[in-house]
């Protein structure tokens, strides 16, 4: 009876939360919402994220949520920078692109960068706080 405490006291429990789990959850959770909201306004209206980069920035932020739940933390810190990478790259592509065509056309200030990208950058940048938590977690 003591050899089947002492086998079960060894064993160490894993925790499913980390240091970076509500980030994650945060950060995944903005980017998904992000991808279906407008990411530019103009006068002649609104163009959703889901016409151009919002079914990439979906995927991402699906992946994020999916970190927050596991155990590893390298692998979690993976599911963090990814996401983080990706969308970031993404809004920062779509603004260059917006600067470019309000040059080209001189029509400054007629189109704007809409909700859903200034959610995807808030949700890159919780990822990215997550991921240094979950680094420097001991």
């Amino acid at each position: 009876m003591s050899s089947l405490h002492a086998s079960a006291a060894a064993s160490p429990t894993r925790r499913v939360l980390h240091q970076g789990s509500i980030g994650m959850f945060l950060g995944g959770g903005l980017l998904s919402l992000g991808a279906f909201l407008p990411w530019v306004l103009t006068p002649l209206g609104n163009h959703s994220g889901m016409g151009g980069p919002g079914l990439w920035v979906l995927c991402a932020g699906v992946i994020a949520i999916a970190g927050g739940l596991l155990p590893y933390r390298t692998l979690a810190l993976v599911h963090a920078l990814v996401p983080a990478a990706v969308s970031g790259i993404l809004v920062g592509w779509q603004c260059v692109h917006l600067i470019q065509l309000s040059a080209a056309t001189d029509s400054w200030g007629k189109a704007l960068p809409g909700i859903g990208m200034v959610l995807v950058a808030g949700g890159v940048v919780l990822l990215l706080r997550a991921a240094r938590r979950i680094r420097t977690a001991t």
